[in-house]
Protein backbone atom coordinates (compact mmCIF):
# COMPACT_ATOMS: atom_id res chain seq x y z
CA UNK A 1 0.00 0.00 0.00
CA UNK A 2 1.00 3.77 -0.33
CA UNK A 3 0.51 6.34 2.36
CA UNK A 4 0.72 9.93 1.90
CA UNK A 5 0.74 13.22 3.93
CA UNK A 6 -1.59 15.51 2.59
CA UNK A 7 -0.22 18.99 3.09
CA UNK A 8 2.90 19.73 1.05
CA UNK A 9 3.01 16.29 -0.30
CA UNK A 10 -0.11 15.56 -2.35
CA UNK A 11 -0.99 19.60 -2.36
CA UNK A 12 1.72 22.11 -2.44
CA UNK A 13 -0.53 24.28 -0.24
CA UNK A 14 1.80 24.84 2.88
CA UNK A 15 2.18 28.41 1.40
CA UNK A 16 -1.56 29.36 1.95
CA UNK A 17 -1.10 27.39 5.37
CA UNK A 18 1.31 30.08 6.46
CA UNK A 19 -0.71 32.53 5.16
CA UNK A 20 -4.01 31.02 7.36
CA UNK A 21 -1.26 30.75 10.57
CA UNK A 22 0.17 34.10 10.24
CA UNK A 23 -3.62 36.09 9.77
CA UNK A 24 -5.03 34.19 12.48
CA UNK A 25 -2.30 34.38 15.08
CA UNK A 26 -1.44 38.16 14.51
CA UNK A 27 -5.03 38.68 15.32
CA UNK A 28 -4.06 37.58 18.93
CA UNK A 29 -0.37 39.41 18.93
CA UNK A 30 1.65 35.83 18.17
CA UNK A 31 4.00 36.16 15.85
CA UNK A 32 5.37 33.18 13.83
CA UNK A 33 8.51 32.99 11.49
CA UNK A 34 7.86 31.29 8.31
CA UNK A 35 11.31 29.46 8.35
CA UNK A 36 10.06 28.18 11.95
CA UNK A 37 6.90 26.85 10.41
CA UNK A 38 8.12 24.90 7.70
CA UNK A 39 10.97 23.21 10.38
CA UNK A 40 7.51 22.34 12.23
CA UNK A 41 5.95 20.62 9.46
CA UNK A 42 3.46 17.61 10.94
CA UNK A 43 3.09 19.52 13.89
CA UNK A 44 -0.90 19.58 15.07
CA UNK A 45 -2.12 22.71 15.02
CA UNK A 46 -3.08 22.79 19.42
CA UNK A 47 0.52 22.03 19.62
CA UNK A 48 2.03 24.91 17.69
CA UNK A 49 -0.52 27.25 18.92
CA UNK A 50 0.41 26.52 23.03
CA UNK A 51 4.09 26.44 22.00
CA UNK A 52 3.79 30.02 20.37
CA UNK A 53 1.63 31.02 23.44
CA UNK A 54 3.88 29.83 26.34
CA UNK A 55 6.83 31.31 24.57
CA UNK A 56 5.30 34.60 23.63
CA UNK A 57 3.36 34.47 26.87
CA UNK A 58 0.23 35.03 25.60
CA UNK A 59 -3.05 33.16 26.62
CA UNK A 60 -5.54 32.42 24.49
CA UNK A 61 -8.33 30.03 24.05
CA UNK A 62 -6.40 27.16 21.84
CA UNK A 63 -9.34 25.15 21.14
CA UNK A 64 -10.56 29.21 19.46
CA UNK A 65 -7.77 29.79 17.74
CA UNK A 66 -7.42 26.53 15.84
CA UNK A 67 -11.33 27.16 14.49
CA UNK A 68 -10.20 30.58 13.32
CA UNK A 69 -7.23 28.78 11.64
CA UNK A 70 -9.18 26.13 10.06
CA UNK A 71 -12.20 28.96 9.07
CA UNK A 72 -9.36 31.56 7.53
CA UNK A 73 -7.99 28.11 5.56
CA UNK A 74 -11.21 26.98 4.41
CA UNK A 75 -12.25 31.00 3.04
CA UNK A 76 -9.27 30.84 0.44
CA UNK A 77 -9.93 30.16 -2.65
CA UNK A 78 -9.49 27.02 -3.82
CA UNK A 79 -7.43 27.56 -7.00
CA UNK A 80 -4.42 28.87 -5.02
CA UNK A 81 -4.24 24.95 -4.01
CA UNK A 82 -2.07 22.69 -6.39
CA UNK A 83 -1.21 19.62 -6.41
CA UNK A 84 2.70 18.25 -6.50
CA UNK A 85 2.83 17.01 -9.46
CA UNK A 86 5.29 13.96 -9.33
CA UNK A 87 3.38 13.15 -6.33
CA UNK A 88 -0.15 12.73 -8.24
CA UNK A 89 1.18 10.28 -10.65
CA UNK A 90 2.40 8.38 -8.71
CA UNK A 91 -1.09 8.20 -6.81
CA UNK A 92 -2.74 8.25 -10.26
CA UNK A 93 -0.59 5.00 -11.53
CA UNK A 94 -0.87 3.37 -8.38
CA UNK A 95 -4.72 3.88 -8.35
CA UNK A 96 -7.03 0.81 -8.19
CA UNK A 97 -3.71 -1.32 -8.54
CA UNK A 98 -2.53 -0.78 -4.26
CA UNK A 99 -4.58 0.59 -1.61
CA UNK A 100 -3.98 4.61 -1.12
CA UNK A 101 -4.12 6.11 2.34
CA UNK A 102 -3.62 9.92 3.58
CA UNK A 103 -2.04 10.30 7.16
CA UNK A 104 -2.02 14.00 7.68
CA UNK A 105 -0.93 15.75 10.93
CA UNK A 106 -3.66 17.95 10.36
CA UNK A 107 -7.23 17.87 10.46
CA UNK A 108 -9.19 15.21 8.24
CA UNK A 109 -11.04 17.89 6.86
CA UNK A 110 -8.53 20.45 6.66
CA UNK A 111 -7.12 17.38 4.29
CA UNK A 112 -10.27 16.31 2.27
CA UNK A 113 -10.91 20.44 2.12
CA UNK A 114 -7.43 20.18 -0.34
CA UNK A 115 -7.98 16.92 -1.99
CA UNK A 116 -10.99 17.37 -2.78
CA UNK A 117 -9.77 21.58 -4.01
CA UNK A 118 -7.56 19.66 -6.48
CA UNK A 119 -9.74 16.57 -7.35
CA UNK A 120 -8.32 13.41 -5.75
CA UNK A 121 -10.31 12.76 -2.73
CA UNK A 122 -11.82 10.04 -4.35
CA UNK A 123 -8.82 8.30 -5.03
CA UNK A 124 -7.88 7.36 -1.95
CA UNK A 125 -9.31 4.80 0.34
CA UNK A 126 -8.75 6.03 4.01
CA UNK A 127 -8.03 9.70 5.05
CA UNK A 128 -6.59 9.42 8.61
CA UNK A 129 -5.75 12.29 10.54
CA UNK A 130 -3.24 12.20 13.97
CA UNK A 131 -5.34 14.80 15.44
CA UNK A 132 -8.04 11.86 15.92
CA UNK A 133 -5.67 9.90 17.36
CA UNK A 134 -4.21 12.01 20.03
CA UNK A 135 -0.59 11.31 18.82
CA UNK A 136 0.92 13.59 16.72
CA UNK A 137 4.09 12.48 14.31
CA UNK A 138 6.78 11.94 14.80
CA UNK A 139 4.58 8.83 16.95
CA UNK A 140 4.08 6.26 14.21
CA UNK A 141 0.31 6.21 15.23
CA UNK A 142 -1.29 7.68 11.93
CA UNK A 143 0.94 5.89 9.77
CA UNK A 144 0.01 2.28 11.30
CA UNK A 145 -3.36 3.80 11.59
CA UNK A 146 -3.84 4.11 7.72
CA UNK A 147 -2.18 1.01 6.95
CA UNK A 148 -4.94 -0.57 9.12
CA UNK A 149 -7.19 1.20 7.54
CA UNK A 150 -6.29 -0.28 4.28
CA UNK A 151 -5.70 -3.78 5.42
CA UNK A 152 -1.60 -3.40 4.50
CA UNK A 153 0.96 -4.44 7.24
CA UNK A 154 2.89 -1.35 7.79
CA UNK A 155 6.18 -2.37 6.76
CA UNK A 156 4.63 -3.46 3.20
CA UNK A 157 3.69 0.32 3.00
CA UNK A 158 5.62 3.07 1.11
CA UNK A 159 5.48 6.34 2.84
CA UNK A 160 5.56 10.00 1.06
CA UNK A 161 6.37 12.72 3.32
CA UNK A 162 7.74 16.66 3.02
CA UNK A 163 8.34 17.02 6.87
CA UNK A 164 11.22 15.65 9.06
CA UNK A 165 8.80 14.97 12.20
CA UNK A 166 6.95 12.80 9.32
CA UNK A 167 9.76 11.04 7.68
CA UNK A 168 10.27 9.98 11.64
CA UNK A 169 7.02 9.08 12.15
CA UNK A 170 6.72 6.22 8.65
CA UNK A 171 10.48 4.74 9.51
CA UNK A 172 8.98 3.71 12.94
CA UNK A 173 6.17 2.56 11.83
CA UNK A 174 8.66 0.36 9.25
CA UNK A 175 7.16 1.61 6.37
CA UNK A 176 9.51 2.22 3.87
CA UNK A 177 9.41 6.53 3.55
CA UNK A 178 10.08 8.72 0.83
CA UNK A 179 11.00 12.62 1.06
CA UNK A 180 9.43 14.72 -1.34
CA UNK A 181 10.66 18.03 -0.73
CA UNK A 182 12.77 17.62 -3.60
CA UNK A 183 10.29 17.10 -6.02
CA UNK A 184 8.40 20.29 -5.02
CA UNK A 185 8.25 23.51 -7.30
CA UNK A 186 9.86 25.46 -4.55
CA UNK A 187 11.87 25.10 -1.86
CA UNK A 188 11.83 26.69 1.43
Amino acid sequence: GLVFDCDGTVVDNMPLHYEAWSKTLECHGISLEESRFYSWAGRPVVDIIAHLCAEQRIRVNTRQVEQEYENYFRGLPKHRLQPVRLVIEIARHFRGRLPLAIATGSTTESASTSLEAIGVLHWFDAVVSSTDLGKPKPAPDVFLAAARAIGVPAHACVAFEDGDLGLQAARAARMTAVDVRPWRPRQQ
